[in-house]
C-alpha cells in the first residue's frame, strides 16, 4: 500500500507508475482517493474545531451556573448538544471516507523499481543469467509422470477419486525423494543463517489482505466455511503476517527466516490443471525463505534471496537460469521479482520453479509492521523467495538426472536423506 502523501503531494508519479504496469484503468482511482482524502482531512479539521468549540461553551455552562443565569446555562448546552450532534454526523463521514480511501489504495499498484524491464506480460520478462550447461541427452526423456510411475511412485488415478485433478499420491522411492529434497532444502537454508519454521497453515483475512493483492487472493485461496480462517497458498503469508501489528527493534534485524509448509491454490485464471502433470496442482509441499529488514538494505537481500535459489538447484546439477519479471508481469505489492527457472530436457526449455520478489513496505504499511530506529519509527522491508517446491522441483530432478536404461541418479546432497541409494532402479 501506498504511502498517502506521495499521492497528495506527487499524484503524476503514481499515475506513471500505474501507466508503466498497464493498468490505465485506475488512473481515474488517483484523483478520486485525492479528493477523498481532501475531504477527510477536512472533516478532521472540522471537528477538530468543533471539539474546540463544545470544550469551550461546556467551561461556560459551570460559570454560568454558579452565577445563578440558568437561562444562559440551558442555552450553553442547547448549543453543546448540536455540536455534539454536528461531531456524530462528522466521524461517520470521517469513518465511510477512510474506508473508501483504504478499498481505492488497496488496489494502488506499488512503486517499481528504476531498474524493472517496461513490458505488458510475462512474455516480455528478460532474462538476465544462466548458470549450469543445459543438455539434452542422445536418448528420449519420457513425461514427468511416465518417469514416476516406472518407479511405481505415482497414482494419480486414485486421487482423481477422492479429490478430483490437481491432487495425487506420491509413494515408494519418488515419495521419499520427494520428502529428501524438502529435508535437504531445509538444511540447506539453516546452514546460510535462516532460521527453520512450521508456521500455521491457515491464517485470518486481515493477514490474507496485508500480504497479497486482492486479485491475487481471488485467484489464489481457499476460505474455510463458516470461519474467518484461509489456507495459505505459500508459507510467505503466515510467516509476514506473525509480525502483524508490531514493532521490532532496529537492532533485531535482519530477520532471515525459513518455513517449511504444504501450500494449497485454486489455481483460477491460470494455465489449468493438468489430468497427468503435477506441473500445476491445487496441492504441494515447499521449503520458503523470508526477510524482514531495514530499507537501505532490501536490495543486497534481494540478490541474496535468488542466489541462494540458483545455488540450492546447481548443488543438486540442475541447470537454471534467473528471468527478469517485467513490470507487466510484477503482481501490485511487488517493487521487483525474478523467476528462477530449471532446464527440461524433455521440454529443450526452462520452466519457473521458484519465484523471487522483494515487497518494499508495502507488506509492512498493511500489516502494520514497524522498526523502532534511533531517529523515531519507520516501516520495514519484506522479501521472500522459494528454496524449492516439489513436486514442480521433482520435474526437474527426474529429467535432469535420468540415465538412458532408465534409472535416476542421487546426487551426493541427497544420500544421506535417501538411505545412502546413489540411484533408484524401476520396479
Amino acid at each position: 500500500m501506498l504511502d498517502i502523501n506521495l499521492l497528495r503531494t506527487n499524484p503524476e508519479v503514481v499515475k506513471e507508475n500505474i501507466k508503466k504496469k498497464f493498468q490505465n484503468q485506475k488512473l481515474e482511482l488517483v484523483d478520486k482517493v485525492v479528493e477523498l482524502d481532501r475531504q477527510f482531512r477536512k472533516a478532521k479539521t472540522d471537528g477538530d474545531s468543533l471539539r474546540g468549540q463544545r470544550n469551550a461553551i461546556s467551561k461556560q455552562i459551570g460559570g454560568f451556573m454558579k452565577q445563578g443565569l440558568k437561562d444562559k446555562a440551558e442555552e450553553a448546552k442547547k448549543e453543546v448538544a448540536n455540536i455534539a450532534k454536528q461531531l456524530a454526523d462528522l466521524e461517520v463521514k470521517e469513518e465511510e471516507l477512510a474506508a473508501e480511501i483504504k478499498k481505492i489504495m488497496l488496489v494502488l499498484p506499488n512503486i517499481i523499481d528504476e531498474t524493472v524491464p517496461i513490458g505488458k506480460d510475462d512474455s516480455e520478462n528478460v532474462e538476465i543469467e544462466k548458470f549450469g550447461e543445459p543438455i539434452v541427452p542422445e536418448y528420449d526423456i519420457p513425461y514427468h509422470t511416465d518417469i514416476m510411475e516406472a518407479f511405481d511412485g505415482i497414482d494419480l488415478d486414485s486421487a482423481r477419486k477422492t479429490s478430483g485433478n490437481g491432487f495425487y499420491y506420491l509413494k515408494g522411492d519418488i515419495a521419499r525423494l520427494h520428502s529428501a529434497i524438502l529435508s535437504y532444502a531445509r538444511d540447506f537454508m539453516i546452514d546460510r543463517g535462516f532460521t527453520y519454521y512450521i508456521p500455521p497453515f491457515m491464517i485470518r483475512s486481515d493477514v490474507v489482505t496485508g500480504v497479497m493483492s486482492f486479485a491475487e487472493m481471488e485467484n489464489m485461496m481457499y476460505k474455510i466455511e463458516g470461519e474467518d480462517l484461509y489456507l495459505i497458498g505459500t508459507s510467505e503469508h503466515s510467516m509476514i503476517g506473525k509480525f502483524i501489528d508490531t514493532i521490532i527493534d532496529e537492532e533485531k534485524l535482519p530477520q532471515t527466516l525459513t518455513s517449511y509448509s504444504p501450500c494449497f491454490r485454486k489455481e483460477v485464471g491460470a494455465h489449468g490443471i493438468e489430468e497427468r502433470g503435477v506441473y500445476r496442482i491445487h496441492q504441494f509441499e515447499k521449503q520458503e525463505m523470508i526477510v524482514v529488514c531495514k530499507p537501505e538494505n532490501s536490495k543486497y537481500w534481494y540478490d541474496q534471496l535468488w542466489k541462494n535459489s540458483v545455488d540450492f538447484f546447481r548443488s543438486l546439477d540442475i541447470p537454471v537460469r534467473t528471468l527478469e519479471c517485467c513490470s507487466g508481469d510484477l503482481a501490485d505489492l511487488k517493487v521487483k521479482s525474478c523467476d528462477v527457472e530449471a532446464w527440461s530436457p524433455r521440454q529443450k526449455k526452462y520452466f519457473e520453479v521458484g519465484s523471487c520478489s522483494n515487497l518494499g513496505d508495502a507488506q509492512a504499511r498493511r500489516l502494520g509492521i514497524r522498526v523502532q530506529g534511533k531517529e523515531g519509527k519507520y516501516f520495514a522491508h519484506t522479501l521472500n523467495n522459494t528454496v524449492v517446491a516439489p513436486p514442480r522441483m521433482l520435474i526437474a530432478f527426474l529429467e535432469n538426472n535420468l540415465n538412458a536404461d532408465g534409472t535416476v541418479n542421487i546426487p551426493e546432497p541427497l544420500r544421506m536423506y535417501m538411505g545412502g541409494k546413489t540411484k533408484i532402479e524401476k520396479k
